[in-house]
């Protein structure tokens, strides 16, 4: 960073407080003004450690590959557009290989999802003057702008829970590092927020339908783009949701039924689809065994990441179907909550492990809080709980099985652990509502 880096970075700072600050004068609510502007603030301050990281600790694809490229074809637009401005809507097969800054990223531009983060880098840069630390900030207010919304989603239902919905959404660390900088992450975090609210006032409140609509397409598209196995896990468990909570507008119990029952199936039978493809054009095996697929891929990451971060789930998995169940458990448990502590060998490692810690203490206190027989009662009465829960097990499954390196399983399971974690708190607010009550505390 130069001294110019320094100057410029305030600057944006407060022109961006401006804008969010004229949004946050439309609340009422002087809650939702106190989180809106302390979420804004934790956003801002997250991008200089996410820049200091990426450009002195652990320098990766954020500027080796997105700010080098993106930069680099921004410059080329601004020398000449006639020539150039091309590239911001041409597809990632077409780009021209020769005009790559860095020889060494040859064929990462070809993918898709590489290519349109690259894509917003340039658009952003031609308004950033091509600085790192101002690019961060663009993207982890794009972010932010998803995320309070998933926010207000929360927190519109159950209002008492605005603490404990911060804590998940707006203040847990891993989530706001990854999503505060130049990503695929903080994309992928506000399109999830952006559709999931869209779709809640869609469908459930039925307000700004054009405006919903069109946010939804557009972050729909680019998550689709990006990261598409979020996209299709995470949608079918949020239509459960809107499903079962209109669900007093079907009287037949066997209607019902088979609602949530055809959806998770859906969901399932989407999410492994989309495990084998993704497994396939990673790791470049063409095998129509989604199992298969995963093992290849796990046998890759010893290749291809830094071999002091490997892990294992500790079952032996030998592509069968009958394996893939076995590792399950292992795998879900190294999403949320690897790495252990004894197992971080980096600065990175080790703050994703002391959360890690956190979130498998606070998961046994409510399990044991409620008993085992309310929290599962807990997860089929409340909807919400429900489609959280569901989403990021399963989410947890693909990462957790797909993942054999602890750098990278720290950046690929932050979408499910805000929704993990709100959870928790909703089972853990059922559990204090029923011992409170007179009527009801024998239930638990």
């Amino acid at each position: 960073m130069g001294f110019l880096d320094f100057i410029l970075f305030p600057v944006y700072v407060a022109l961006f407080y401006f804008l969010f600050s004229a949004r946050r004068k439309n609340y009422d609510d002087p809650i939702l003004q106190h989180y809106h502007k302390q979420g804004f603030w934790i956003k801002v301050l997250a991008v200089i450690p996410f820049t200091i990281f990426n450009t002195i600790i652990s320098p990766g694809d954020s500027i080796g590959l997105f700010y080098a490229e993106g930069t680099h074809i921004a410059q080329l637009i601004l020398k000449d557009p006639s020539q150039h401005l091309h590239w911001l809507y041409s597809a990632a097969a077409d780009f021209d290989q020769t005009f790559l800054r860095n020889p060494k990223n040859l064929g990462y531009l070809k993918i898709e999802n590489n290519y349109m983060v690259v894509r917003i880098t340039a658009l952003f840069s031609i308004f950033a003057f091509n600085k790192y630390i101002i690019l961060n900030l663009f993207f982890s207010l794009v972010s932010f702008s998803g995320v309070w919304r998933l926010y207000r989603f929360f927190y519109e239902q159950y209002p008492h829970l605005h603490k404990q919905f911060a804590i998940a959404i707006l203040y847990l660390p891993s989530f706001v590092f990854w999503s505060s900088g130049l990503l695929k992450d903080p994309i992928c975090t506000g399109a999830v927020g952006w559709i999931t609210y869209g779709l809640y006032e869609i469908f459930y409140k039925k307000k700004n339908m054009m405006f919903n609509l069109v946010m939804i397409l557009l972050f729909g598209y680019l998550l689709f783009i990006i990261k598409v196995y979020i996209l299709i896990s995470y949608v079918p468990f949020f239509c459960l949701y809107l499903i079962l909570k209109n669900v007093t507008l079907i009287r037949s119990r066997l209607t019902r039924f088979t609602l949530v029952i055809g959806l998770i199936i859906l969901a399932v039978t989407m999410f492994t689809t989309v495990m084998k493809e993704i497994a396939g054009t990673l790791v470049g095996y063409g095998s129509d065994d989604i199992t298969k697929n995963i093992s290849a891929y796990q046998k890759a990451y010893a290749e291809q990441e830094d071999a002091s971060s490997n892990f294992s789930l500790g079952v032996e998995y030998d592509g069968s179907v009958e394996s893939l169940i076995r590792i399950a458990p292992a795998a879900i448990t190294a999403t949320l909550f690897r790495p252990f502590i004894w197992e971080s060998k980096k600065l990175s490692t080790l703050l994703s492990s002391l959360e890690s810690l956190a979130i498998m203490f606070f998961t046994v206190f409510v399990f044991f809080k409620a008993k085992p027989l309310f929290f599962l009662r807990s997860i089929t009465k409340d909807p919400v709980i429900l489609y959280c829960l569901l989403f990021s097990i399963l989410f947890a499954l693909f990462v957790g099985a797909t993942t054999a390196n602890f750098g990278t399983l720290v950046r690929y399971k932050i979408p499910c652990l805000p929704f993990y974690v709100i959870a928790l708190f909703l089972i853990q607010d059922r559990v204090r509502k029923i011992k409170n009550s007179p009527v009801l505390s024998g239930a638990v």
